[in-house]
C-alpha cells in the first residue's frame, strides 16, 4: 500500500470554495490506517474532519455536521458504500468522493448513480486526491445575465435566475424549481444544469462538461476518457429523472447525438 502511504502536503484553500460553507469533512472508512491517512490529508487542506468506521455511523456524522466533502469507502461490512451514498444523498448535498479497490467501469458508474461526485481507485496518492477535491471546490461561478445588478466583490446577486420553459435556477442560492416546485439536486447535477442553462442553445460537449466538473473548464487539451464521458451520461440521466423529463420528448434538455447536450428551442 505504498501509494496510499505517500505523505500529504498542505496547500491554501481552493480559490472557488465558498466562504459561507464551513470546511468540514467526513471520512467513512472501515480500515483504521486509511481512515487516519484521509483525516490527515483533509486536515492539512484546512478541514475539520470527523471519521466513522461504518456506513450507518457515517450517515449520522453527515446529518450532524453538514460536511462540505465526504469520502466514502465502497467495501464496508454491513451497509456498503453504494447504499451509504444513497442515504447521504437523501439528507445532504455534500460532495461525495468514493474510494474503492474495485476499478471496473461498472463499479464507478454504480457509484455515480448512487449519488457520488467522483470515484477514486485504491491505492490512491494523497496528492492526487487533494487535487481532485480542490478541483471540485474550484468549479466556476456561472455568469448570469438575467439581472444588471451585481453584488459586492463581483459575486452574482442572490436574486439572479436562469430560466427556461418553467425551469428556474439560482446560482447564488443553489435553488432549482420546476413550475414553482423545488427540486433537490446533487452538486454535480446542479453544476451541469447551470452550465447548460448558461450556454443556451450552444451545444456543450460531454468532454467540456467533464472538464467543467473537474474545475478545469478551459483546459482544451486535457484528456477526457470514455469513462469520464459515460459519467456525464449518468449524471444527466439522474438529472432528467429528477426533473421528470423524457429523453425522447425533452422539455428542457435535448441530446445532440455523438456530441453532447443543449437546451431545447
Amino acid at each position: 500500500m505504498t501509494d496510499v502511504q505517500e505523505s500529504a502536503e498542505s496547500s491554501p484553500t481552493p480559490e472557488g470554495a465558498s466562504v459561507e460553507e464551513a470546511r468540514v469533512a467526513v471520512v467513512i472508512e472501515d480500515e483504521d490506517d486509511i481512515r487516519s491517512l484521509l483525516s490527515v490529508v483533509l486536515a492539512q487542506a484546512g478541514f475539520e474532519v470527523h471519521g466513522a468506521a461504518d456506513g450507518a455511523a457515517g450517515v449520522e456524522l453527515v446529518r450532524a455536521h453538514s460536511p462540505l466533502v465526504t469520502t466514502l469507502d465502497v467495501n464496508m461490512p454491513g451497509m456498503d458504500g453504494f447504499e451509504t451514498a444513497k442515504r447521504i444523498r437523501a439528507i445532504s448535498s455534500t460532495y461525495i468522493v468514493m474510494l474503492s479497490a474495485r476499478t471496473e467501469e461498472i463499479d464507478a458508474l454504480q457509484g455515480l448513480e448512487a449519488g457520488a461526485d467522483d470515484y477514486v481507485a485504491k491505492p490512491f496518492r494523497p496528492r492526487e486526491l487533494r487535487a481532485r477535491i480542490d478541483a471540485m471546490l474550484r468549479r466556476p461561478r456561472h455568469h448570469l445575465t438575467t439581472s444588471p445588478a451585481s453584488a459586492p466583490g463581483g459575486d452574482e446577486p442572490a436574486d439572479s435566475w436562469l430560466e427556461h420553459r418553467g425551469l428556474r435556477l439560482n446560482v447564488g442560492t443553489r435553488i432549482v424549481e420546476v413550475d414553482d416546485a423545488g427540486i433537490d439536486l446533487t452538486r454535480s447535477e446542479f453544476d451541469l444544469l447551470a452550465d447548460l442553462l448558461a450556454a443556451g442553445r450552444r451545444v456543450r460537449a460531454k468532454s467540456d462538461l467533464a472538464l467543467m466538473l473537474r474545475g478545469d473548464p478551459f483546459a482544451g487539451n486535457s484528456y477526457v476518457s470514455d469513462s469520464d464521458a459515460r459519467a456525464i451520461e449518468v449524471h444527466m440521466a439522474n438529472l432528467r429523472r429528477k426533473l421528470g423529463e423524457s429523453p425522447s420528448q425533452p422539455r428542457w434538455i435535448e441530446t445532440v447525438r455523438g456530441v453532447g447536450y443543449r437546451l431545447t428551442a
